[in-house]
């Protein structure tokens, strides 16, 4: 059979156009004010929802009790830095002769971090203060707020090796 005379089944005649990489016209969205105004004129039933986020890089959609949370008649927020403890981190801070920004390099944070602790508008991460208690060597949590950070006694073995008799030495450091 020769190519000129195959039938490959199809049933395109020669009047009929195919448009190759054009989709179909889908019922869609009407976004322009004419399109919305057109269908009802027509009679076809709108539905209108507003997108959560829309235009938003949003990964999460809005926590289910947002409307309980909104009932709520209590009056709620979150804890903030106390003033003493504030106070105590500053002082400390400039009895080491440090700025805040040399505080935050040490503690690996932004100075804006440090900033709010001393200004009371923190809210207290336990990890910041551990490492500011750490770098200040002042207690900023728990009872004892403003005493020296109470350093465990670290046992340093020295060996002191004398030729003649070989011997150790341990030191306390507290």
């Amino acid at each position: 059979m020769s190519k000129a005379g195959a039938n490959f089944g199809g049933t395109v005649g020669w009047d009929e156009q195919t448009v190759i990489g054009k989709r179909a016209p889908r019922p869609g969205e009407l976004k322009s004010e004419s399109a919305i105004a057109a269908a009802q004129r027509a009679g076809i039933a709108i539905d209108t929802s507003k997108k959560y986020a829309a235009g938003n890089n949003k990964q999460h959609e809005a926590a289910k009790n947002t409307a309980i949370l909104d009932r709520e008649t209590e009056e709620l927020h979150h804890e903030r830095v106390d003033k003493d403890v504030a106070r105590v981190m500053q002082q400390a801070r400039i009895a080491k002769e440090w700025t805040q920004a040399d505080l935050a390099r040490h503690i690996n944070e932004k100075q804006q971090v440090v900033n709010e602790y001393e200004q009371s508008k923190a809210i207290p991460n336990q990890q910041v203060l551990s490492k500011m208690e750490r770098a200040l060597g002042v207690k900023l949590r728990g009872k004892d707020i403003g005493q020296p950070l109470n350093v465990s006694i670290y046992w340093i073995s020295l060996v002191v090796l004398n030729h003649s008799t070989k011997h150790s030495t341990s030191v306390f450091l507290y």
